[in-house]
Order: structure tokens, then C-alpha cells, then sequence
């Protein structure tokens, strides 16, 4: 199993939402986060102080899925959440030991 760890704009968090629907996938976990990158953020003046704001609001989803799904959700997260411009986020792939699920105990895939 892989968890799959994409950071997008904020504008694709409903376009993104129904991509992964529309997949069958049903579990994940989406929250809003701060962040910074290529951009490196922007200046804006308070109260006639220049403050540089270097994170910008993203949205962050975690889904965990067998690992013959992996490609085929990164593509699906790219077509979703790419603009082209600097700023359309990355996307982590990491290995998962096990899952377990708390309601029943079941392990593995079959607790996804």
C-alpha cells in the first residue's frame, strides 16, 4: 500500500474531490495548510510596514490505496490540480506498513 500526499491551490479542492470520486476512491483526509516554494511568497504593507508573507494557504490530501493504483491517482491528481503555473503543488508517494481498521480490526487492504 502507498499513501498518496498531494498539496494543491486551494481553488482545486472541489475539482480535485469529484477527479477522485469519479475514481471510486471514497477514503481520504483533506486539510488546509500553509506552505511556501518557488514562489517565495509576496510583500504587502500593514499599517505602512512592509511584511513579507512567505506561505501561501494550500490544501492538503492524504489517501491510502494498493499500490497498482498509484500511477493511475497521480495522473488523475495532475489533470485535476495542474494550472501550469509555479504554485500547482507537489505530490508525495510513500510506502504504508499496514492499515488498520478500528471499528472490526481488519489489517491491510481490506481495511482500506
Amino acid at each position: 500500500m502507498k499513501k498518496l500526499t498531494a498539496v494543491v491551490r486551494q481553488e482545486k479542492l472541489e475539482v480535485l474531490k469529484q477527479a477522485l470520486f469519479d475514481k471510486g476512491i471514497r477514503g481520504m483526509t483533506i486539510s488546509q495548510v500553509q506552505g511556501c516554494g518557488n514562489q517565495h511568497g509576496w510583500k504587502e504593507y500593514v499599517r505602512g510596514t512592509e511584511v513579507l508573507l512567505n506561505t501561501i494557504p494550500k490544501v492538503e490530501f492524504e489517501i491510502v490505496v494498493d499500490d497498482e493504483q498509484v500511477n493511475d491517482l497521480v495522473q488523475v491528481v495532475c489533470d485535476a490540480a495542474r494550472t501550469g503555473e509555479v504554485g500547482d503543488g507537489k505530490i508525495f508517494v510513500t510506502p504504508v506498513e499496514d492499515v488498520i481498521r478500528i471499528r472490526t480490526g481488519e489489517h491491510g487492504p481490506a481495511a482500506l
